[in-house]
């Protein structure tokens, strides 16, 4: 397997065999898989593609290695997959109102297995583990990436480490964590504390690190973008909006991208639009600067969204050239603004985590603007499930306070004596004849 592709340094362009552990170039830079697309036919790959569909069962019937001459040769045996992928692409009256962009859709990733779109990255960093031999694997993470690697660890047979930072971690994904067998390493700081430690740890030990620095995570992670542009029955929106954080989606959503369109699959690249809570926007600083000098860091990333607290990205340079070849741009929002975007995408029916929904506040913003017009087609990417932190809905929507939200909805219970007429009452009330 080891001719069929290998791992290039994006900034030298200096390859690595990929049959060997290795996250990084010999100078530290970051890696991609490099695969030879060239024999691939557009008209064939996209009857293939839509065939695939209908798949229930086999490996093909996962939205991620559905597209498996885009992912490494990586064999059927070793493959761990739990059908991730295949999540829905909503339409919404109410978002296209809320946002003011009439063409307005959402890609809801909450609906994989774990919740979130990490599950897409670890099927293929936990198959590349069982490939490579190894045995045990360990990530830094804000939650999502804990319950992920920690299930397909599971499922894989292999021993999980997690490292999270004390105090920034919700309960909901740090509990999936510890149910699938997971060893928690909890670090008395902050993300980036975690990150650098975890690195660490895997070297001195050998276990086999999932992080997102991982170049066959992103490969999995890819897969949204092309499963977005069959949604779009290959006719790509003008805009991806997402949330960013550590920065791997967005370098994985282009990444994928770029390659149907190398092989013709597509014939445009939608342009890209990076979100950051403004607690927690080195990026959005590096942006406005033109991206001049080294990354950008926050010390002490503070943002109710808590799967985006994040102050020092791993896939920086991965971003940039995402954010650049697109003609995207990067911007932040307020936690006011991403739980009014929450309550936005809740009370539609959707529902999606607070960090998720940064993608939405973005659009609002750059739909105010004028920087995305009302007429243009958008896919704002929801990253994680609306019961992933339940604790930022509770404490921010004022559970049992009377507190209204754009779209006229209260979250005041209505409390009623255990009688018919009691509820009776109090529904007349809330309906307006009472």
């Amino acid at each position: 397997m080891g001719s069929e592709f290998h791992l290039r340094a994006v900034v030298t362009g200096e390859t690595y065999a990929p049959d060997r552990v290795r996250y990084r170039a010999d100078d530290g830079g970051l890696l991609e898989v490099a695969l030879d697309q060239s024999s691939l036919d557009a008209g064939e790959m996209r009857r293939v593609l839509q065939d695939r569909l209908a798949h229930r069962g086999g490996v093909t019937a996962s939205g991620v290695w559905r597209y498996r001459e885009f992912l490494p040769p990586i064999p059927d045996d070793c493959v761990v997959s739990r059908r991730e992928g295949n999540t829905p692409t909503y339409e919404s009256d109410r978002l296209a109102a809320f946002t003011g962009v009439d063409g307005v859709r959402v890609k809801h990733e909450g609906c994989n297995p774990t919740g979130s779109f990490k599950d897409r990255g670890m099927t293929c960093g936990v198959s590349a583990a069982k490939w490579l031999g190894q045995t045990s694997v360990a990530c830094a993470s804000t939650g999502n990436t804990s319950a992920s690697m920690a299930s397909y660890a599971a499922v894989a047979g292999m021993k999980a480490f997690v490292f999270i930072p004390a105090g920034g971690v919700a309960a909901g994904k740090l509990a999936q964590a510890v149910l699938h067998g997971a060893s928690v390493v909890q670090i008395e700081g902050n993300f980036d504390d975690a990150m650098r430690l975890v690195q660490e740890v895997c070297a001195e030990f050998g276990v086999y690190l999932l992080n997102s620095i991982n170049p066959f995570r992103i490969e999995g992670q890819k897969a949204i973008g092309m499963e977005i542009a069959q949604d779009c029955c290959w006719q790509m929106p003008d805009w991806i909006v997402l949330p960013g954080g550590n920065l791997g989606n967005t370098s994985a959503i282009y990444k994928g991208l770029r390659e149907l369109k190398a092989v013709g699959v597509i014939d445009r690249l939608p342009r890209m639009a990076v979100i950051q809570a403004a607690g927690a926007a080195p990026l959005h600083a590096g942006y406005i600067d033109g991206f001049a000098g080294e990354p950008r860091t926050v010390h002490g990333p503070d943002t109710i969204a808590s799967a985006i607290r994040i102050g020092a990205p791993a896939s920086w340079v991965k971003c940039v050239d995402a954010v650049r070849s697109t003609e995207g741009l990067v911007e932040s929002v307020t936690d006011d603004e991403i739980i009014a975007a929450k309550r936005a995408v809740d009370t539609a029916g959707i529902g999606a985590e607070a960090a998720s929904c940064a993608s939405v506040a973005g659009l609002r913003r750059l739909a105010s603007a004028g920087v995305v017009k009302r007429g243009d087609s958008v896919v704002c990417v929801l990253t994680g499930h609306i019961l992933k932190d339940a604790e930022a809905a509770v404490g921010n929507y004022g559970i049992g306070e009377s507190l209204a939200d754009g779209a006229g909805v209260s979250f005041d219970p209505i409390v009623c004596q255990p009688t018919l007429e009691s509820v009776r009452d109090g529904i007349a009330r809330e309906l307006g004849g009472g």
